[in-house]
Order: structure tokens, then C-alpha cells, then sequence
């Protein structure tokens, strides 16, 4: 069992991989057998699937306040007319289509809240295509994914309620930076630095839902936050180190989460929750309601 992300790179060492330490792991504290752990494995990955699926071919969310935009982006890389790289924006797609699938009350895999779901299957199946990952490469990447994961739930937080935004959409997408880098043939220690950047960069971001809902902004900030995995995976990759090591910053994610105001956190009373757009929106959901 590893506690700290120095833990993880030290003892990954001692395994083929920190896909395995991570199997391992689970074995050790879950009492399942490795059968069993792949075996859910896989079935988060064939839900990850579906849900990207389902949001491509355009989704509304219950409330009609947000949908198809997943489609929109889907046409719009037909249309192969765009500014950014097709990998990354492919991912981007791919995380708008969970959230949205999520915002309809269709299912979703939790990684690791249904407001970040988007970020780890989205970043997944766009480099599955880039890197043509097998179907138990990509089963490592999420068990790479979770490692990392583990290690900011047990040393900071995975919920806007109790750390905002950075501690959702911002443990998403460093679990995926992370997984990236291992994917792409780096080390646990680089994708420890690839950690660390994507939550430096994400760092103090504030959850604030219009009208409690998780779709405005959570839909695109799932989007930004797979992009942001991409560009801290190439960083690391590319030899480039957080000054601060990884477990300082998931310390200090940690107690900016604290710190921050109640406002900030999933209460709806504060950021775009409080704009006089959201407000109309607020209102007239309440007055459908009452209908």
C-alpha cells in the first residue's frame, strides 16, 4: 500500500508497472482476486465507451441547459478545419459527451465523481487512437489513473464540496496526466511531475454551479481539463519537472481547498453561480418546478 506519490514511484519500481502495483493494491485491501479487479476494470471502460457513444450522437440534459455540444465539436473535427491538434480535441469531445450523458441521468463511470467523469475516459480514448492502445493497454491506463488518484483522495480531496473544483475536474486530469505519460512509455516519476503540473495549473479553482446543477460550468471546465492533460503529459515527457514535488502540491491543494470560502464549493452562491444569467436561469427552473 502506498500512501504518498513518493511511495508510488519507489515501489513501482518493484512491479512491471504501476498498473500492477495498483492491481496489487486493490487485491490487497478489496480481498478480490485479480480476475475480479479486471474484471470491473473492464467493465468501467465498457461504460466509459458507451457514454462517449451516447454524447457524440447528441444528448440533452434534462434541464435543457446544456447538450449537443459534443456533437457540435464531433462535426466540427469532421470538418478538419481546426486550429488545435485532432488528439486533443478529440478528448475534449469525448468529455464534453460523458458530462452530457451525465447531465441527462444517463450512466456514467464516476473517475472519480460523476462531475469529473469526462476527463479520464476522454483523454483515454482519444490517445487509444493516437498510441493504438490494445484493450489491455487501456485498461492499464485506468488502473495507472486510479494509482494516482488514490493518492490525492487519501492526502487531499476528489470533492467540489469539500475542496472546489480543483479538487474534481483538477484530480481528473492529473490522474490522466499521469496515465498518459505511463502510457506513453515514461516513468512513474514523470508522471508523478505530470501530476503536479496539471494541479498547479488547476489549483484554486472554485465549484460553482448555476442553480446547483452539475452541467454549467462543469460540462466545458471536464473539456479544458482533458486538454490540460495532454499539455502537462508533453511537459513531463519532454523532461520538463515540477519545482514543487508532487506530494508539497497535493499538500497545498490540499489547504487552498480549506481555506477557501464555503461560496466556492458546490453551494451555488458564488462565481458564474451568482451572474445575473444564472440567476434567470435559476429562476425559471424553480418556477418549472412549481409547475
Amino acid at each position: 500500500m502506498f500512501l504518498t506519490i513518493q511511495e508510488l514511484i519507489q515501489q513501482a519500481e518493484h512491479y512491471a508497472s504501476v498498473s500492477e502495483l495498483m492491481i496489487a493494491t486493490e487485491m490487497q485491501t478489496s480481498g478480490r482476486t485479480r480476475e475480479q479487479i479486471i474484471e470491473l476494470m473492464e467493465q468501467n471502460l465498457v461504460v466509459m465507451k458507451q457514454s462517449i457513444d451516447e454524447g457524440v450522437s447528441g444528448v440533452s440534459s434534462v434541464t435543457k441547459i446544456t447538450g449537443g455540444d459534443a456533437k457540435r465539436l464531433d462535426d466540427y473535427l469532421n470538418s478538419a478545419n481546426f486550429l488545435s491538434g485532432e488528439t486533443i480535441l478529440s478528448a475534449v469531445r469525448n468529455a464534453i459527451a460523458v458530462n452530457e450523458v451525465n447531465a441527462k441521468m444517463g450512466l456514467i463511470c464516476a473517475t472519480p465523481t460523476a462531475g469529473s467523469a469526462g476527463v479520464v475516459p476522454g483523454v483515454l480514448l482519444a490517445v487509444t487512437k493516437r498510441l493504438e492502445l490494445t484493450q489491455e493497454q487501456q485498461i492499464e491506463f485506468l488502473f495507472t489513473a486510479g494509482a494516482f488518484g488514490l493518492v490525492i483522495a487519501n492526502n487531499a480531496s476528489i470533492s467540489g464540496a469539500e475542496g472546489g473544483c480543483q479538487a474534481e475536474v483538477g484530480s481528473a486530469s492529473a490522474m490522466a496526466s499521469a496515465a498518459l505519460v505511463c502510457a506513453s512509455g515514461g516513468t512513474a516519476e514523470d508522471a508523478g511531475h505530470a501530476l503536479a503540473i496539471t494541479l498547479k495549473n488547476m489549483m484554486g479553482l472554485i465549484c460553482d454551479p448555476v442553480a446547483g446543477l452539475v452541467e454549467v460550468p462543469c460540462v466545458k471546465r471536464n473539456a479544458l481539463g482533458a486538454s490540460q492533460a495532454f499539455i502537462s503529459a508533453d511537459m513531463a515527457l519532454a523532461g520538463i519537472k515540477s519545482v514543487i514535488p508532487p506530494d508539497e502540491v497535493i499538500q497545498a491543494m490540499y489547504q487552498v481547498g480549506r481555506q477557501m470560502p464555503a461560496i466556492f464549493k458546490e453551494t451555488a452562491e458564488g462565481g458564474l453561480a451568482v451572474t445575473p444569467t444564472a440567476q434567470t436561469i435559476t429562476q425559471e427552473l424553480q418556477e418549472k418546478q412549481t409547475q
